[in-house]
């Protein structure tokens, strides 16, 4: 008889509660939730428990959040008021065998698996998930641009900071909307192809110069490249939409110093389509499980 695989969920957003259904339905697997107690739609059949009480030893599969774990291990709980840490001796507990899924992963994560010898798996490093992520992230970016303008997204100055998975799609998909698409980038290639899709290619290093007529400023790019240049230059009617993962790559004490509003929009799939993004990421799970 095959062994069930010891799989817990510890902690997550709205999007783990599409992956939590797709995981039940899995023969084979005994599935532990942590940090869901408050979660109004209970999953009557599956264990709730606390970090403390799970041994190491049994677990095969740990499902972290999207943001995986702080610098000291702490973890991100959306559903429940329990204060979740994950020791360096916790991992050292767990067995060769085990494996770790995260969103993104970070030192701290890095440094403890590669310690334990466990491979950890940061699922925003897959393109495949990161290239469907970024279609209900573009959905998100246009619903925030609705919200915080109050003008049309068509004939809008749109300027994209960042030419990667997410940058690509955000930017076709404003331009179908029939906006004024910029794309700012450093690699040459990226700016043949910008060009090539009949947007208007700007160099990284010249971002400041092209940006005095833009009404949406959007960055996708994870360092600080909205800097207080480029801000001066920006009109105050502009918003900024920062895609980043946190901090963002906007200086925004700047921006609000100067009367631009500015926002940070991180797990924008989680907030605008869960259900689909848990679905995403349910898939390559259990693939690589």
């Amino acid at each position: 008889m095959k062994k069930e695989k010891q799989v817990f969920i510890i902690g997550g957003d709205a999007r783990y509660i599409e992956l939590i259904r797709q995981l039940q339905s899995l023969k084979d697997i005994r599935l532990t939730l942590i940090g869901f107690d408050q979660l109004e739609q209970s999953f009557t059949s599956l264990k709730q428990s606390n970090i403390e009480d799970i041994d190491p030893d049994i677990v095969d599969v740990v499902i972290l959040p999207i943001t995986g774990t702080d610098e000291k291990g702490s973890v991100e709980v959306v559903f429940s008021n329990q204060q979740i840490q994950l020791s360096k001796e916790w991992f050292n507990k767990l067995k060769p065998s085990a494996k770790i899924f995260t969103g993104i992963t970070s030192k701290y994560l890095q440094e403890v698996t590669n310690a334990a010898n466990i491979k950890l798996f940061p699922l925003l490093n897959r393109d495949d998930i990161a290239i469907y992520n970024s279609i209900p992230t573009a959905e998100g970016t246009i619903m925030k641009a609705m919200e915080y303008t109050d003008y049309t997204i068509h004939s809008s100055y749109v300027t994209v900071v960042g030419f990667g998975r997410v940058g690509h799609t955000v930017a076709r998909t404003f331009y179908a909307l029939g906006a004024n698409v910029s794309v700012s980038a450093r690699n040459k290639k990226d700016l043949a192809r910008i060009t090539e899709m009949g947007l208007q290619a700007i160099p990284l290093h010249e971002l400041k110069q092209n940006v005095s007529t833009c009404d949406i400023l959007i960055n996708t790019v994870p360092a600080p490249v909205i800097t207080k240049q480029e801000i001066e230059q920006l009109p105050t009617h502009c918003l900024i939409i920062d895609l980043a993962s946190k901090p963002g790559g906007t200086d925004f004490s700047y921006a609000k110093k100067r009367g631009i509003h500015a926002i940070l929009s991180k797990s924008l799939p989680g907030i605008v389509a869960p259900k689909t993004a848990g679905k995403i990421l349910a898939d390559v799970i259990i693939k690589l499980m």
